[in-house]
């Protein structure tokens, strides 16, 4: 049997600076509702029960997203390696479970690892087998709503700096292409701060990020509207989180998921579609639906790699590197600062 790594020692206080105003969030989805058109921002997905069918959507043999990305990394992390930053400070940008970033860490050899979501409790838990697992690497969880404004808390700063790790080089890493979520004007401004966030930081900081590319929409609308329906049922679950956090009275199989690629835009989209006249109210409010009526749900913009790299450039970053698989579906850019 193989020993138990020793526990580290240090005392940790994760960071929680995303605070629910539950007026703010009703105010917003009232808004959103009684737009034209309609609409609901994809962060409702994530409830306990939407992040549960969002795992088995990385599953579907339609969604190709995740494997193919984690493709990349297998692959090519050893040449990627060559050019990133050593004992850097690894910011891991909507980590989740935080798994992307541990399956690097035999590799890249962080010097710290700051992995940031909304909920630091989560992160807390993820954290767990990990801190387990590398007791002698720093580990700090940010509870952060990154969406709105990006910069490195002033109390992580002065962690690192605890840490002697002030001014080590950061890697920002932003895998799983949620950068799609964000259109061109909105993603250029989380890149721009995401340069910011890595000019704080030493020589060779950069940018690591994951690049969802224009495909076949034969390709890319499967991956959002799979034959199963677990996409399906994962968009409606949104309704329930609404009706949760609103009060409203959504009956979700009253509404159909409909997915396809905007390709103008370069990008998916996501709606739901009133199967038939309907009155949704909530508390101080409703809104008539007419048979067709949409609420938008949900964007994934889709790059072609010259244009993403330019983005790059335009954020501030040097000329980028850049890795893909053999078909081109997917991209991983390294931006040095």
């Amino acid at each position: 049997m193989l020993p138990t790594p020793p526990a580290s020692t240090e005392t940790v206080h994760d960071l929680q600076l995303y605070r629910v105003d539950p007026a703010q969030l009703k105010a917003e989805l009232a808004a959103g509702l009684l737009a034209t058109p309609a609409s609901v921002s994809p962060k409702f997905f994530y409830d306990r029960l939407g992040s549960h069918l969002f795992d088995a959507i990385t599953e579907l043999p339609e969604y190709y997203p995740t494997r193919t990305e984690a493709a990349i990394f297998g692959q090519q992390l050893p040449e990627m390696a060559a050019h990133l930053p050593g004992h850097a400070v690894w910011i891991d940008l909507g980590a989740g479970s935080c798994a992307k970033a541990a399956s690097l860490f035999g590799t890249v050899r962080p010097a710290a690892y700051l992995p940031v979501d909304i909920s630091a409790a989560y992160l807390a838990k993820a954290l767990e087998p990990l801190r387990r697992d590398h007791p002698d690497l720093p580990m700090l969880g940010i509870g952060l709503d990154f969406s709105a404004r990006w910069e490195l808390p002033p109390a992580a700063s002065a962690w690192l700096a605890e840490r002697g790790l002030d001014s080590s080089p950061r890697c920002v890493f932003y895998p799983g292409s949620s950068i799609g979520n964000f259109g061109p004007d909105e993603a250029l401004r989380l890149l721009s701060e995401s340069h910011a966030v890595c000019r704080e930081g030493g020589p060779g900081s950069g940018l690591l990020i994951g690049v969802d590319r224009v495909k076949d929409a034969a390709v890319l609308e499967p991956a959002y509207d799979d034959a199963l329906g677990v996409t399906a049922a994962f968009n409606r679950n949104l309704l329930l989180h609404v009706n949760r956090q609103l009060g409203s009275d959504f009956q979700p199989s009253a509404w159909e998921h409909v997915a396809f690629f905007n390709r103008d835009a370069s990008r998916i989209e996501m709606h739901l579609a009133a199967r038939q006249p309907q009155t949704v109210g909530w508390p101080g409010g409703q809104r008539r639906f007419v048979a067709g009526e949409r609420i938008h749900t949900e964007n994934s913009y889709k790059w072609e790699p010259d244009a993403f790299a330019a983005l790059l450039q335009r954020a501030g970053f040097a000329r980028p590197l850049h890795w893909t698989d053999p078909q081109g579906w997917f991209s991983v850019f390294w931006a040095p600062a």
